[in-house]
């Protein structure tokens, strides 16, 4: 079994960032949604848990949550299969009440990405690697790794 991701974030308003993620593509899994929490589907494997304050703060040993446009803990980072889906997320993200953290460039030769920030803050980067830019970063480790086997 592959093993699952859960991104666990707190929303200052469950019924907005619900819709923002639903206008991002994913979608709402009832089953383990409440008036407290979304479970929105992103695949398979990777699900984020969009949680009132106060319900994710009862996750909380110490400490508070954290929301608004300075407080970052972390950047959650996806692959997209084309330049192109690494747009749509961007206007889709700006059309839903998002707003864009950094914009759509190519950082390297063969890695184009952006990033934005959702209606509580939380910053998703979204990042398209040629098969080319794989393979090569591939091959490159691999070389690495043999270099190292005679240390």
């Amino acid at each position: 079994m592959d093993r699952m991701v859960f991104i666990n974030l707190p929303v200052s308003d469950l019924k907005k960032s619900t819709d923002f993620y639903k206008g991002l593509g994913y979608t709402q899994n009832p089953d383990f949604s409440s008036p407290d929490a979304s479970y929105m589907t992103i695949s398979d494997t990777i699900a984020v848990m969009l949680l009132t304050e106060e319900f994710f703060g009862k996750f909380l040993r110490n400490g508070a949550p954290h929301l608004g446009a300075d407080a970052k803990e972390v950047l959650v980072a996806l692959s997209a299969e084309s330049n192109e889906e690494v747009d749509r997320f961007l206007a889709n993200a700006q059309s839903g009440g998002g707003t864009v953290y950094r914009p759509a460039e190519e950082e390297m030769p063969g890695m184009y990405g952006a990033a934005i920030a959702d209606p509580d803050g939380h910053v998703w980067e979204i990042m398209y690697m040629s098969p080319e830019t794989l393979q090569r970063s591939a091959q490159e480790n691999t070389s690495d790794k043999d270099a190292g086997a005679g240390i």
